[in-house]
């Protein structure tokens, strides 16, 4: 699920991305990724590739919150917890801060 969600998110010029391992810390999920884009134009793009993609892999999108606001999507999918953001938005809600006992995943592999 997050290595198609990271790569879904990549193809359509997610900036920033990273992933948290937050199965030690967090009853939530097992994954927070978060990444960014310049637009609410973009941010819609990010996430309709990675719902598509997800639902190709018969991955069940559990729930989409913020869809209309356009500064912050978040994307359940169970075991991973996707938040789109606009960048100035990301830096206000820093969840990465926030969730910093959590260690990062390596996407290099998966990322252009």
């Amino acid at each position: 699920m997050l290595e198609i969600a990271v790569k879904a998110a990549d193809s359509k010029r997610a900036e920033e991305i990273v992933a948290l391992d937050v199965h030690e810390i967090s009853l939530l999920a097992d994954y927070f990724m978060i990444c960014q884009a310049a637009s609410e134009r973009q941010i819609n793009a990010i996430v309709e590739e990675i719902i598509e993609k997800e639902e190709e892999a018969d991955v069940e999108v559990k729930r989409i919150e913020g869809k209309d606001g356009g500064k912050w999507v978040l994307i359940d999918l169970g075991d991973v917890i996707i938040h789109v953001f606009q960048s100035a938005e990301r830096g206000f809600y820093n969840l990465e801060k926030l969730w910093s006992d959590a260690p990062m995943v390596d996407l290099h592999a998966w990322v252009e």
